[in-house]
């Protein structure tokens, strides 16, 4: 089986990162030999991923964590796209509860019209495991403003596991899902100065790589706060006090997943932590 390819397409979240796009927030895209996944496709993530040369088209999974417009406002473009503009039921759509059905706190996020064109529907709870292509994906459980917020982790056969927070406040029992990760990104709105409840702070990574010690931490979702202190120096501190390399992502970086993890942005190529 060939590496991995994950293409962070934005690293903005917040309402005003989103509003002033200091950082884009076009989520993430996962590429393997079987799989071709967008994760939390927000604003920006079809322009985005068509200015990468990553056809949209080509995408057969799609996956939401919660029904925040930084996570879910492309993804009816992009089922559109997977399924050969609403000509093919194809592709897997993978969404929290709150995406799929609404709940006390949102409308559902896509439409009923928009949820009838994947091959699949797979309605994300916290534990429940499936597998796409050659990966199994676990749900992890996230605490943040909508209740149904989940995470996730892909887990592979050949080169082991990689996990996504999605956007999470600290609480006792989160570093159980992410036990034995080798590349772990989590998503850092805030620095610890600064913190705002369900969401996650440098304070909050800190003890969740103390846990968790993978192999490599990547911190991105930033929100402005973060953005002003200065991600590269709040990953700096996590590194430090923990010995993990840790990198903050930049929008367009590129990480390769396989026997090695190799990390190249746009304007630093670098290997590893460094």
């Amino acid at each position: 089986m060939g590496q991995f390819e994950i293409f962070f397409l934005g690293t903005g979240g917040g309402r005003f990162t989103t509003i002033t796009q200091k950082r884009r927030t076009a989520g993430i895209r996962i590429l393997g030999d079987l799989l071709n996944l967008h994760l939390d496709p927000g604003p920006g993530a079809l322009v985005y991923s068509v200015g990468e040369g990553l056809d949209p088209q080509k995408i057969n999974a799609i996956f939401v964590s919660h029904c925040h417009p930084d996570h879910y406002t492309d993804a009816e473009v992009l089922i559109e796209a997977m399924t050969r503009g609403m000509t093919r039921k194809c592709g897997v759509l993978v969404a929290s509860k709150s995406v799929l059905r609404g709940s006390d706190v949102c409308e559902s996020s896509i439409s009923k019209y928009h949820q009838q064109m994947p091959e699949q529907v797979i309605e994300a709870i916290p534990n429940f495991k499936f597998n796409l292509g050659n990966v199994t994906v676990h749900v992890t459980e996230a605490r943040h403003t909508d209740p149904d917020a989940v995470g996730f982790r892909f887990e592979t056969k050949e080169f082991g596991d990689l996990a996504y927070t999605s956007d999470t406040e600290y609480f006792e029992g989160i570093g159980k899902y992410y036990e034995g990760v080798r590349l772990l990104i989590l998503c850092v709105m805030r620095p610890s100065e600064k913190p705002w409840k369900g969401h996650m702070t440098t304070g909050d990574a800190l003890k969740i790589v103390e846990e968790t010690r993978p192999e490599h931490v990547i911190l991105t979702h930033f929100g402005m706060q973060m953005i002003y202190y200065g991600p590269s120096k709040e990953a700096k501190l996590i590194e430090e006090k923990t010995g993990v390399p840790t990198v903050a992502a930049t929008d367009g970086m590129r990480i390769t997943f396989g026997d090695t993890i190799k990390i190249q942005s746009k304007s630093v190529k670098s290997s590893g932590g460094t």
